[in-house]
This record gives C-alpha cells, structure tokens and sequence, in this order.
C-alpha cells in the first residue's frame, strides 16, 4: 500500500521556495494528487491559488484524445490521410500525410505558418492549408509540431461533428472527467487568468554551442509569441496546440481521471493506446528518442526520461505533456502520483527552466513509495 511520506512534501515545497527567491519562478502554482485527491497545491510567488495558468502545449493531449475517441466511433480512420477529411489539405505533396503522422509530430510540416488573423476564421484556416509544404518526408522523422499539426486537428473534429473543437473537447474530454473548460476561454470569463511575463537574459550562443555541439535552433516558440497570450482575444479562440488556460490543481486532477479511468471518460482501446503504445520513436534534436504515442509522452528508458521533460524519478510507465517555458505535467501509474508545475514567468533561457523543471518534477514524483 503506498502513502505520501511527509518529509518529501517539505522537500518539495522547499526547493519550490528556493526558485521563487532566487528568481527563476516569477509566480506559479505547483500540486500534486493522489488517488484522486490532491496532496500538494500550494501557490507559488505572486501567483494565487484563486487563479488559471498558461498550459501552453499541455493541453495538446486533450484535443489528441479527442481525435482519437472520433476515430473509435468510426468517424475517419488513423491510418488514413488527413486529406479524406479536410480536402484543402491535401496539396502541394500532402495528400498521403495520415491522421496518425498528424498526431505524432511526423507530418513533416512543423512549422507551417498559421498566422494570428486567421486563428478565429476557420474559412482561412481551411485555405491556407492548401499553401503549406513539407520541410521532410513525412513519417521519417520527429519534429515537434508546436502549433501546426493541432490546428489541423481541431479543423478535423470540427468537420465531421459540424461543431467548434474547444466545445467537443470540452464535452467529451473534459467535463465526464471532473474538469472545467481548458480551451476558448470567454472573454468576460478571464479575470482571474495570470498574464505572462518575460524573466531572465537569453542564452549565451557560444555557451549553448558548447554544451550540445550545435546553435540555438530557431523555433515559432517565440517570447512574442508566448506573450501574445495575455491578449484576451487570443485566449478566447482556443489555439488548439498551446492556449490552455486551467489551474496546476485542475490539470493534476484531470490526469488522475485519466489514469483511473474505467470507461467513462475514454473508451478502454483508446486509453489503452494513449496512455502505453508507443508509436513515435524517432529522435529529437537532442538525439533522444520521442517515446511518444498518439497523445502523451511515455517515460521509457531511463536515460530519456529527464530529457524528455518528466524527471528523473518517474516510472517508465509515466505519460504527460509539457507546456513551453516551465509547464511541467505528468501522472505516473506507479506511484499513483499526478504532477502539474506551472509558472507564469516565461524564462528566456531554455536551460535554466529545464534545470529547475527537472529538479521540481523530479522531487514530486518522490512523493510516495512506490506500489508493488
């Protein structure tokens, strides 16, 4: 039987404390659940418990799932190209790329621009489809996907149910399992949503260089882009790969439901899959591989682990999904834990709040002794 041994909470909160005074963790909110209850939820600097965060890419799983509960009822197949359900997209070399690559960062289109004018006009959405290229073969390699491959899917669940994306995920994903609206947040609902805020200096180029043997890579994960999302019109469209808007507290709540899950939420095959088939092994650009599958991140071999974004002390059977610049999310079916970290100080070095991040989530996932 396992139980939450106390002096790693305070060692936890602790190292918590530290970052918010050394001045890596402008504000946030860090909890932890267990058995569908939460045990850790504490804010952290100027943030309160009272208010949502920036998920950023940690909503990515919510809108995957949902494609994938579609695809069990027979709504299009995963193995069959995105072009079958969005025609426009079938252009210029794509017309083969399928739902399940689409998923898996293997489209070979990551970073196709889908600029902010037409983030609430589906009509140019759907056209500007028909002007994107590949930059790879698709299915041969893994490139994060930051925004392009989501938007896609969303426009796909919107054509086959005639109905906006955030409101079907919100209704088959999110509400059977306890959890509030994560996507296209209202306008007159967003006073208590914490602005980002930019923090620190950027990496030094020759310093980044010599730690990992190549430059800096240049990515649509832009400090403007990220601050982009205190605009309230942004928050209210529901960018589908990274506007996610919830407390550390929901998100680790909701990740229990997921884990315990007996049908109410996911259908079995689906969780199954999700949460422990992995489809998506190619390397990233740090040669490590992506251990993904068709929505989450899996813990695997211990040397990736950390690099992946999910700490040191998890279990290869841990799933989740970070969020750009601190979000650090998963659940651990080993320990029975669940572990939402989030900040609102967007770091400009990528290596300092990957440092910290992994710090933190590495001493959540200590929190209880292991099952079995």
């Amino acid at each position: 039987m396992s139980m939450i041994i106390a002096k790693r909470v305070d060692d936890l909160l602790a190292r918590c404390s530290h970052e918010v005074d050394i001045g890596h963790i402008l504000g946030g909110q860090v909890a932890v659940a267990f058995e569908g209850e939460l045990i850790v939820n504490e804010a952290l600097g100027d943030v309160t418990l009272d208010q949502r965060m920036h998920t950023y890419s940690a909503v990515k799983p919510t809108v995957s799932l949902t494609v994938l509960e579609l695809a069990a009822e027979g709504q299009f197949k995963l193995d069959e190209p995105v072009a079958a359900v969005l025609p426009s997209f079938g252009t210029n070399g794509k017309s083969e790329i399928t739902v399940s690559q689409v998923l898996l960062h293997a489209g070979g289109f990551p970073h196709a621009p889908m600029p902010h004018e037409f983030w609430d006009d589906r009509s140019a959405r759907l056209e500007r489809y028909s002007v994107w290229r590949t930059t790879w073969v698709p299915g041969t390699a893994f490139e994060y996907h930051a925004s392009s491959a989501h938007w896609v899917l969303a426009d796909m669940i919107t054509e086959v149910t005639g109905r906006c994306h955030a409101d079907v995920v919100t209704e088959r994903i999110m509400e059977p399992a306890g959890a509030s609206r994560w996507l296209a947040i209202p306008v007159d609902q967003q006073a208590d949503v914490a602005n980002v805020e930019a923090i620190g200096t950027p990496p030094d180029p020759a310093v980044f260089r010599d730690k990992f043997g190549f430059d800096i890579p240049v990515t649509e994960v832009t400090n403007e882009a990220l601050l982009a999302f205190n605009d309230p019109a942004v928050r209210a469209v529901g960018q589908p790969g990274g506007g996610g808007i919830a407390s550390a507290a929901s998100v680790a709540l909701w990740y229990q439901a997921i884990m315990h899950d007996e049908g109410e939420i996911l259908r079995p095959e689906v969780k199954a899959d999700a949460l422990t088939v992995v489809r998506q092994d190619h390397t990233d650009w740090l040669g490590v591989p992506a251990n993904r599958t068709h929505a989450f991140t899996l813990g695997g071999e211990q040397s990736g682990r950390a690099a992946r974004g999910l700490g040191h002390t998890v279990s290869a059977a841990a799933f989740g999904h970070n969020g750009a610049s601190g979000q650090r999310i998963c659940a651990d079916p080993h320990s029975g834990l669940s572990i939402a970290i989030m900040t609102r100080g967007l770091d400009l070095d990528d290596m300092v709040y990957n440092h910290w991040g992994t710090a933190l989530s590495s001493k959540a996932g200590l929190l209880t002794t292991p099952i079995g």
